[in-house]
Formats: C-alpha cells, structure tokens, sequence
C-alpha cells in the first residue's frame, strides 16, 4: 500500500474532488503513483496555480495531517529541521548547579528540550502526514542540501539523541514557482508535476464549485475575462484563487452580468498591482472578449 489510502487514479480524482479540488488526469496520475513509488512530488508552476492547494486536498481527501515548512531566503536547518529550546537549557543548568556537568548535560540535550520544525515533526508522525515543502525555490541552495538527506533515506540524525527514522513515511509534495533553477540532484529523487493555469472549461468548473451560487452565463464570462487577462504583458497573471475571489465579489455585489463598469470597478480583485489594473483597463477590449464564438 502506498503513502496514501488511494487505489487507482479515478479514486484520487473522486477523493480530491470530494475534498473541493478537481484535478486533472495528469494530476491524479501522478499524485498516485507518488503514493505508491513513496517519492517526493516536485509541483512547478507560476504563482496562483493551485499547487499548494494540491497538498491541502491530498491531507483532506487522506484524513491525514499537514505539516508545511514555508521556505524562504534565509530559512536554515534550525528553522526547518530542530533546534534546542536554549533558554530553557540555560535555566536547567542554572538550577543544577550542584549536579555534575555530566548528569547535568544528559538532562539538557533529552526530548523535554528538543523544538522539533516541519521536518522532523514529519518524520516523527505515526499517522499518514502530508509534508509541504513550500515554495523550495525561494530557499538557499543549502537546504536543497539538507531535503537530499532527509528525504532520501527518511530519518535525521540528532547527535545527542541519535538517529530518527521514519515510523510511517509522509507524502511530500514540494512546491516551486521557478523563479530558480533547483538542483538535479533534487529534481531526481521527486516525481515532476507542472501545473499551469486550467483550461476555460475546468476553471469554469472550480468556480462553479467555489461559488456555486453565481449564475453559470456569469461564470463563463469571467472566466473568459480572466483568460484575456493572463494573456496580455502583467507583473502577476490573475491566480485561479483570484477568479473565485471575484466570483464572490460579484455575487456580493448583486452582479448579473459583465460590463465595462463593473471589470473597471472590481479589477482590483484579480489584479494586484497599479500598472496592471491601468493597463488591463484600457487595453482590454471587453465586447470581442464577450462575443459569443
């Protein structure tokens, strides 16, 4: 049995359809045979894709827990891995002034002073876990270094505690938005997932989904509002997250169809930065967007 309590690629698609995520064939596809092969899957894509959202739905379609390390530049091996609870060390050492340093030493490096991060809480969970690794490619190289280690073999070494293995292996899925390179090394150990943004047709069906309130004609239109917009020169193309955060602002705002007015006033929604909203606004040619095809 795999990592994960799935039996074909059909049951992944219905199981992450009941947790709210519709995926497509190659998504199911590869989510499987992550599970069964027990190997990291590697996500790339832009921003806003739904990669992130993929862990989530693989942990509730599992009834399993999440356990996410956000990267980020800087991020070490004690914010990922485990560090010691050093104030609470110095304390202990402190009140035991008139125990050898030995006895002393043994207590102070004990589980009671361990702060284990995602990675060794991972590690360490005796029911089915979801590692995510988010957003790796804003991590430094050298915690590539340190992903090789922990994931290849699933276990972390504490020097003062000894080697820890992983009692039940996690599902790890590791996101990037490949804004660098990540090694080769890394890429071969994982199973490469890409994930662009969704067609018109699926992205109409996890707005319906999401926002299943809003009339269906409305929910075409913005859909393809939103695909004119991730076609044209932006900072940051509109995210799947944002099509269903408009949705619900139109629905809020009693909206029962798409004009000039309304994409002006509510642009802000789905684009986040000045030059977008005033480029989308006046290149944006609303009626061939809407022209029935």
């Amino acid at each position: 049995m795999g990592t994960m309590p799935f039996t074909s690629v059909e049951d992944v698609k219905q199981q992450l359809a009941d947790a709210d995520y519709l995926a497509s064939d190659a998504i199911a596809t590869t989510v499987y045979l992550a599970s069964e092969l027990g190997k990291p899957l590697l996500v790339e894509g832009p921003a806003g894709t739904g990669k992130t959202e993929l862990a989530r739905a693989v942990a509730r379609a599992a009834d399993a827990s999440l356990v996410r390390l956000q990267c980020y530049e800087g991020v070490d091996e004690a914010r990922a891995l485990y560090e010691w609870n050093h104030a609470k060390q110095l304390l202990r050492i402190t009140a035991a002034r008139d125990e050898s340093w030995e006895d002393t030493r043994t207590d102070v490096f004990s589980e009671e002073f361990l702060l284990p991060r995602p990675l060794l809480t991972a590690i360490r969970q005796t029911e089915p876990t979801v590692l995510l690794v988010d957003e790796t490619d804003k991590a430094d190289v050298e915690i590539e270094g340190l992903l090789l280690e922990v994931l290849g073999d699933f276990q972390v070494t504490v020097p003062e505690l000894g080697t820890i293995t992983a009692a039940r292996r996690p599902f790890v899925v590791l996101t990037s938005n490949a804004t660098r390179e990540l090694s080769e090394a890394l890429r071969r150990r994982c199973l490469f997932l890409h994930v662009g943004f969704p067609d018109a047709e699926l992205e109409e069906r996890i707005v319906r989904l999401r926002v299943p309130e809003l009339d269906d004609v409305l929910v075409t239109s913005l859909v393809r509002v939103v695909d004119a917009l991730r076609a044209m020169p932006l900072r940051k193309a509109p995210s799947v997250s944002e099509s269903v955060d408009w949705a619900r602002t139109l629905l809020t705002l009693g909206t029962t169809s798409l004009d000039a007015d309304v994409v002006r006033q509510t642009l802000n929604v789905v684009l986040k930065h000045t030059d977008d909203i005033d480029r989308a606004a006046a290149k944006l040619d609303l009626d061939a967007v809407l022209a029935p095809s």
